[in-house]
C-alpha cells in the first residue's frame, strides 16, 4: 500500500529527544524550545516565536490576545479545519464565512469587506496547501476598518507571499507541526508568531497558566504570581527536541517535497490538457512549501470513483475538509455571507495524493501511472 502520509524522519530527532529525555528539564522551554524559538525568530525575522503542543492552541493563544469577546465576529473561510473557527467560537465570537478562490482554495479577498460589520474584530486568511493568501489586499482592509489579522499559516512553514514568509505578515499567525505537515515535532506540535511586539509580553504570561514565570526565570521579577487569563500553553521539551532534528534539515525536507510535488505536476499536465482533471495554482509572488499535491475532478462522484479505484490499486489517496459552514456546530456557531458559490463545489472535487519527505520515486510514478489508467479507461 503506498501510503497518503509518513511523519518526515531525518534521524536527527533521536540524539536530541535523549539529550532532553537525560536532561533536568523535560516540561517545556529548556535548551531545544530556545533553541527552536532562536531559529524561528530569526528564519521569520518576527518579534515573537512561542511554541505550542498544537496549531489550535497557539490560534486559541491569539483569540485571547486580541481580545476576543461574546459577539465579536470573525472572517475567515469555510474551507479549513475546525480550529481555525473553534479558537474564536471558544471566546464567543460568531464565525462569518465568505467563499473561496477556486484557483487556489484560499479565502476570495473580493469577498471580504461585503462582510465586515460594526462587530467585526479580525480576519483568519488560511493559506491552504502552503499557498498564500492575497496578503495586500488583506492587511490593506484591517488598516481600513481597524481589524486584526490571524494567519492560519498551518500548512505554510517555509512559503512566502512577495519574500515574506506566511505567519509574519499579520499582527498574528499559526504553525502546525502535527504529523502530516512537512514538519513535525513528535506527533502534535504547534508555533504562535507574533508581529506585533505589543503582544509579547501578554503572549507569554498567557502562555504560561496567565502568570510571569518567563519573567521570574529571567530575574525581572523576585516571586511569580497570577497576573491573568491564561492556560498550560508550553510544550513538552521532548517535542522541542524532535522538531529541532527537523529543524536543521528543513531545506533538505523543502526541496524532496518540491522534487515530488514537480514530478506530480509534470507528469499529469497531460492530463489536464485533456480536460480530464485540474492541477494546482501558484499564483504570481507566492513561493509554496510543496505540502500537499492536489488534483480537481469533475464532481464529487468522479472523486468517490477514483478514489476507490486507487485503493484497489492499493494507494491511498484522501479528499480535505468538509466545509465548516454545511457541519451541525456550523448552524450554531457561523453564517455564510453571501453566495456559496465554489466552497461547497471546489471542495468536492479535490483529492489529495501521496506525498511526503523522501517518497520513493516508484511510488510515485505508480500513481501517476494508475490515475493516467483510470482516466484512459473512464474516457473510452
Amino acid at each position: 500500500m503506498i501510503l497518503f502520509n509518513k511523519p518526515p524522519y531525518t534521524t536527527n530527532e533521536e540524539q536530541y529527544v535523549l539529550d532532553s529525555m537525560q536532561s533536568d528539564k523535560i516540561s517545556g522551554d529548556g535548551k531545544y524550545t530556545v533553541l527552536c524559538h532562536e531559529w524561528f525568530e530569526d528564519q521569520l525575522n518576527c518579534d515573537k516565536a512561542l511554541l505550542t503542543p498544537n496549531c489550535t492552541q497557539a490560534l486559541e493563544m491569539a483569540a485571547i490576545l486580541i481580545d476576543i469577546k461574546p459577539g465579536d465576529e470573525v472572517i475567515m473561510p469555510s474551507y479549513t479545519f475546525v480550529s481555525t473557527a473553534n479558537a474564536f467560537v471558544l471566546r464567543g465570537a460568531k464565525i462569518v464565512f465568505v467563499d473561496i478562490r477556486p484557483d487556489t482554495m484560499n479565502i476570495d479577498e473580493m469577498l471580504i469587506e461585503q462582510a465586515i460589520t460594526k462587530k467585526t474584530k479580525a480576519i483568519v486568511p488560511v493559506h491552504y496547501a502552503g499557498v498564500a493568501c492575497e496578503m495586500d489586499v488583506i492587511m490593506a482592509l484591517a488598516s481600513k476598518y481597524s481589524l486584526y489579522v490571524i494567519e492560519d499559516a498551518a500548512q505554510g512553514m517555509m512559503s512566502t507571499y512577495k519574500g515574506r514568509p506566511l505567519g509574519t505578515i499579520g499582527h498574528l499567525g499559526a504553525y502546525s507541526f502535527h504529523e502530516t505537515k512537512n514538519y513535525t515535532s513528535g506527533g502534535e506540535g504547534g508555533l504562535l508568531i507574533i508581529n506585533d511586539s505589543s503582544f509579547v509580553k501578554r503572549a507569554e504570561i498567557i502562555r504560561e497558566k496567565g502568570t510571569n514565570r518567563t519573567q521570574f526565570f529571567r530575574g525581572m521579577v523576585n516571586k511569580y504570581q497570577w497576573v491573568d487569563m491564561g492556560s498550560s500553553y508550553l510544550p513538552s521539551e521532548l517535542q522541542a527536541a524532535y522538531l529541532w532534528g527537523q529543524l536543521e534539515k528543513s531545506q533538505d525536507i523543502n526541496n524532496s517535497r518540491l522534487n515530488s510535488w514537480s514530478i506530480y505536476k509534470g507528469a499529469l499536465e497531460g492530463l489536464a490538457s485533456k480536460g480530464y482533471l485540474e492541477l494546482p495554482t501558484i499564483p504570481e509572488g507566492c513561493i509554496h512549501n510543496a505540502h500537499m499535491f492536489y488534483i480537481k475532478v469533475s464532481n464529487l462522484t468522479e472523486r468517490s470513483e477514483l478514489i476507490e479505484y486507487l485503493k484497489d490499486n492499493d494507494i491511498m489517496a484522501v479528499f480535505h475538509y468538509v466545509p465548516l459552514h454545511s457541519s451541525l456546530a456550523g448552524n450554531n456557531y457561523s453564517s455564510f455571507y453571501g453566495d456559496d458559490k465554489f466552497t461547497t463545489n471546489e471542495s468536492e472535487k479535490l483529492i489529495r495524493l501521496p506525498l511526503w519527505h523522501n517518497i520513493p520515486l516508484a511510488n510515485l510514478e505508480t500513481v501517476i501511472v494508475t490515475l493516467t489508467n483510470f482516466f484512459n479507461k473512464n474516457s473510452s
